[in-house]
């Protein structure tokens, strides 16, 4: 048991035993205490005021000392007007450390075995991974590594919208202008060789909208009519058909994205269990949505289309299939929600997609949950995060002005080349541990820089920020971790026996402040994984090394002529060493021994 449960229990026990009145544990507030005052933990004890008819210093009183006698790892307390701050015991904390010197980090025990399938990435075969992608794959694993901390089972799943008008369009530019071009012929990766069409659709149907217009259509009629619109259209009919030549054209197109994306992955250290693909769950989406118009749960619209009305639920009307019996994105997440449900029988359905796709989620949780009355409809979760800004503006597929994740990532790695040659950080390195450790350093600082801002917010990414090593950033943390193994290091070099069994007589400041947040850490862990946000974890992590830089900096470990107090000093770095490298584990970030 926590020692807030322990005070929790006391307070209880004590309030029942003095005025024989009962108090709801929820009602009890016990916070850390803050930097400025001493103590450890602060009880609230405004809320027992009223109840007890006492002024908040004589309730503090009683409290502080009754629960000094009652609980043996107690060694004080103060009272800041409703506050009352309680000191844990030396030995608490002595004791605490030589538990967690041997942690195997395995904190919690979930008693719900059923598995959470957690879905991300979710590409388009119609163009290569970006920025937004990278935000995407870098949370969603992410999330799972952290709910993996917490003990439960997870599924990492991706869906590829490997089907669908916007493929279409990229086979249809590349078919019109494409000559035969192909990854080999063109040394460009398969992903964005076709994204490269998709680009070229657009430039095609530019021409054609403005030709339209010149002919004196409306904007509308001619956004509508444009030929290689109306081309890519039909198309789709032909794919869904089942038509030979698209489909092989279909097929080999997707091959050559499928062998770029897998390079991108295994760059940024993205794997799955389960790949699903639109092109297999689409059908099963439409024999829901057939269903769901027998029992007159959809409607068929006067235009030919299937919709569901959801104005009575506060949305609106949600078309499932177009009116030429196509299908849309609603279409496949029916049926691949109701696979999944099938196929794992899970607790919990997490959707890692943006920001822009609320009114999607709540409507497919919506028709599950409410209108089709699947039982685990109530298992959808939407993990709706930000959209990742630049300094000039969104970014457009269709127009070519993303940010590569390929480019993104070799970029960042090759600034962080040029910064370990600049300050000298890798001279003793040969030619391969510098490349791992720019790699190391690029990819941590971009991973680190996304992670440690809520998911629900929006971001700017800047590059020079991520990677600067004295700011709240990856190599800042690295570099802490490589200085302690420094430290380790020459410790076994001197012959110290790190494993040796020993006690302080009085904890030092800086000592007890490392040893208070690792304390922390499960709790933050937990707290991680029911906020599903990564970013908990990065900031513990940043805080943990400043504190740890803090104690550095003012402690001269081998220095120290108490041989005690510097093996005690050792054995904490490394413990404060394994926190931080399972923390950015966690954010899928690699630490070096060396920097």
């Amino acid at each position: 048991m926590k020692f807030e449960e322990k005070i929790k229990k006391a307070v209880i026990a004590i309030i029942d035993s003095e005025y024989q009145l009962k108090v709801n544990p929820e009602s009890i507030q016990i916070n850390k205490t803050r930097k400025e005052f001493e103590g450890d933990f602060t009880l609230v004890v405004f809320p027992f005021v009223k109840l007890l008819k006492q002024s908040p210093e004589a309730v503090a009183n009683l409290l502080g000392s009754k629960l000094i006698t009652s609980l043996p790892f107690l060694s004080g307390y103060n009272i800041v007007k409703g506050f009352l701050n309680l000191t844990l015991a030396d030995e608490v904390w002595q004791n605490y450390f030589k538990e967690i010197q041997t942690t195997d980090f395995h904190f919690f025990t979930q008693e719900n075995k059923q598995p959470v399938v957690v879905e991300f990435s979710s590409p388009n075969t119609n163009k290569p991974l970006h920025l937004g992608h990278v935000r995407n794959n870098l949370l969603g694993c992410s999330v799972c590594n952290i709910l993996q901390a917490n003990d439960y089972k997870v599924i990492r799943v991706n869906l590829v919208n490997d089907r669908g008008i916007h493929i279409c369009k990229s086979m249809l530019a590349w078919m019109k202008i494409g000559n035969g071009e192909t990854p080999q012929s063109s040394g460009l990766k398969g992903d964005k060789l076709v994204g490269k069409y998709y680009v070229e659709f657009d430039r095609l149907y530019k021409s054609d909208v403005a030709r339209l217009l010149s002919e004196g259509k409306t904007q509308e009629e001619a956004e509508k009519q444009a030929p290689v619109l109306l081309e890519a259209q039909a198309m789709l009919r032909k794919w869904e058909a089942g038509d030979k030549q698209v489909r092989q054209l279909w097929q080999q197109m997707n091959a050559w994205v499928y062998e770029g994306f897998a390079q991108t992955y295994n760059l940024l250290g993205i794997n799955f269990d389960k790949i699903y693909y639109e092109s297999e769950t689409y059908l099963l989406g439409k024999d829901i949505i057939e269903k769901g118009l027998k029992q007159n749960i959809f409607y068929r619209h006067q235009d030919g289309s299937v919709r569901v009305d959801l104005q009575a639920d506060g949305l609106d009307e949600k078309v499932l299939l177009r009116s030429d019996g196509t299908s849309v994105y609603m279409t496949q997440d029916l049926g691949t929600a109701l696979l999944r449900a099938t196929e794992f029988s899970p607790q919990k359905m997490i959707y890692v997609v943006g920001n822009e796709q609320d009114y999607h989620f709540d409507v497919l949780k919506l028709i599950l949950d409410k209108k089709l009355n699947f039982s685990w409809g109530k298992a959808i979760h939407h993990l709706s995060y930000g959209m990742v800004e630049l300094p000039n503006g969104k970014m457009k597929s269709r127009e070519g002005t993303v940010v590569d994740a390929d480019d993104l990532m070799q970029n960042m790695i090759r600034i962080a080349e040029e910064n370990t040659d600049k300050l000298g950080k890798s001279d003793t390195f040969t030619s391969q541990e510098s490349q791992q450790l720019s790699a190391m350093i690029g990819l941590g600082a971009l991973k680190y820089f996304i992670l440690k801002v809520d998911p629900k917010k929006n971001m700017l990414f800047n590059p020079d920020e991520s990677i600067d090593m004295n700011g709240n950033t990856a190599p800042f943390i690295q570099y802490a971790h490589a200085r302690i193994c420094s430290l380790l290091r020459k410790a076994q070099e001197q012959s110290l026996d790190l494993s040796a069994s020993v006690k302080v007589n009085a904890l030092p400041v800086f000592e007890k402040d490392l040893l208070k947040l690792l304390y922390d850490y499960p709790a933050v862990l937990k707290q991680a994984a029911e906020d599903l946000s990564p970013a908990l974890i990065a900031n513990y992590v940043y805080d943990l090394v400043k504190s740890y830089n803090q104690f550095y900096q003012n402690t001269p470990i081998f220095k120290d002529d108490n041989n005690t107090l510097k093996v005690f000093r050792l054995q904490l770095s490394a413990v404060v060493e394994k926190f931080i490298s399972h923390a950015m584990s966690l954010l899928g970030i690699a630490v070096p021994e060396k920097m």
